[in-house]
């Protein structure tokens, strides 16, 4: 008998052509329909409004306090062995896997990997700026755009603070010993004066920008630089291989070419994007979610599939592998350096709102001139007041495992809203 999955990523080639691709390899005996929604959806909706109808879900990290809160995925330590979590724990690249880690639980897997990188038009400059300072020249001497829309204002300044070696959240962002609760909001997100440094160097960026363009989301962004007549450069933007490509498969013929990200006194600033898998609490037939896990993390599936058809792995490996990066036209050699040291963002349950709030407080404080220590001053305020708001983080409540590491999947029955496992 068929067994029927149901799951949803985003929609962009790199969240969904690798899924489509296994979900008819899988067939007769895994049938799996993959739903999509938008790059904005995948950043921002709450976990909690899809778990009822999914039994997996692609998913941004930050979202994780949330999901976690509200019960909405199941923890991965009962599905998985701790040997086999462990080896992929080390075989992923960067911060990935435990960016999923919260509470000392896995929620989710890394199944893609990505990072702010800078990107250029190979056609019009060949300049490759290593620094914030360095990066300001090229915008004065090249047409220019930066990428501030939804929370890629807030995500731009962390990244500058943290290669300025000013850490965001540092309070909130201490690793805690499992069975303890996710705190968030613990003291200013950036000091007045990191903050006010920061956005000097977006103002001075954004002077020589095309202002429309800027406001646009990362996949906007690059839409636009790979068209006829778009800008040469970006100094930061989250990296998709898919724009890197060689075309029709020709050496050197790549529409852009990205890069590690400006750096400053404290190193590379970036920070962590991708995407994990996570099975969600109405998920009945574990067994085959388990299945579908291992082979999308597979080194046959993140070196060889994905390089086929244009994913961005997870794995080490990938991006570390010749014919990999060849496929992606040089991009995981390019950009490595800034995926391994890229930043992870707070997970505890108000951060989401707070990154979409002060996001918009800086895009638009920025575009109108405002003074830059006052809209510091309302980031932290924001920040405050998220963590002021939690409900105690994310909990970790005592009900009994039924799936246990190693036999996943066994009672074939479908937990529902009100079940034990429903509101963990």
């Amino acid at each position: 008998m068929t067994v029927r999955l149901t799951g949803l990523t985003w929609d962009h080639p790199r969240g969904y052509l690798v899924l489509d691709a296994l979900a008819r390899a899988l067939e007769p005996d895994v049938s799996v329909r993959w739903q999509r929604q938008p790059l904005e959806g995948f950043e921002s909706r709450p976990l909690r409004t899809l778990a009822d109808d999914f039994d997996l879900l692609v998913v941004d990290h930050p979202g994780l306090g949330e999901a976690v809160r509200d019960g909405a995925l199941l923890p991965l330590d009962e599905v998985f062995g701790q040997q086999e979590l462990a080896a992929w724990r080390a075989a992923s690249v960067g911060a990935s896997y435990d960016s999923y880690v919260l509470d000392g639980r896995p929620w989710a897997l890394p199944l893609d990997a990505a990072a702010q990188v800078a990107v250029a038009r190979p056609d019009l400059m060949d300049t490759r700026p290593g620094s914030w300072e360095q990066a300001g020249q090229v915008a004065r001497a090249y047409p220019t755009t930066l990428c501030l829309g939804g929370p890629h204002a807030l995500l731009m300044f962390s990244a500058i603070c943290v290669a300025a070696g000013s850490i965001p959240a540092a309070a909130s962002a201490r690793p805690r010993p499992a069975g303890t609760k996710s705190m968030g909001g613990d003291g200013p997100f950036v000091s007045e004066m990191a903050g006010t440094a920061a956005l000097a160097v977006m103002a001075d960026l954004l002077a020589c920008a095309d202002r429309e363009m800027s406001q646009r989301n990362p996949i906007g962004v690059l839409d636009a630089m790979a068209a006829s007549g778009g800008p040469a450069y970006c100094p930061l933007v989250y990296g998709y291989v898919t724009y890197q490509r060689p075309l029709g498969g020709q050496p050197g013929s790549s529409r852009l070419a990205a890069f590690d990200a400006p750096s400053g006194p404290g190193g590379i600033g970036s920070v962590l994007g991708g995407t994990g898998l996570a099975i969600t609490r109405s998920a009945a037939e574990l067994g085959a979610a388990a299945a579908l896990i291992r082979t999308l993390l597979s080194d046959e599936v993140q070196v060889g599939l994905y390089a086929e058809l244009g994913g961005q792995s997870s794995a080490r490996l990938a991006w570390e592998h010749p014919g990999a990066d060849a496929a992606g036209g040089g991009f995981y050699r390019a950009t490595r350096v800034t995926v391994e040291q890229a930043w992870v963002r707070p997970r505890f349950a108000g951060y989401p709102g707070f990154q979409t709030a002060a996001s918009a407080v800086l895009r638009e404080g920025l575009l109108a001139g405002e003074a830059h220590a006052g809209l510091v001053r309302r980031v932290n305020d924001l920040f405050a007041a998220a963590g002021a708001g939690r409900s105690g983080g994310a909990a970790i409540l005592g009900n009994r495992a039924v799936h246990r590491p190693g036999v996943p999947g066994q009672d074939g029955a479908r937990r529902r809203p009100g079940d034990a496992h429903a509101d963990r």
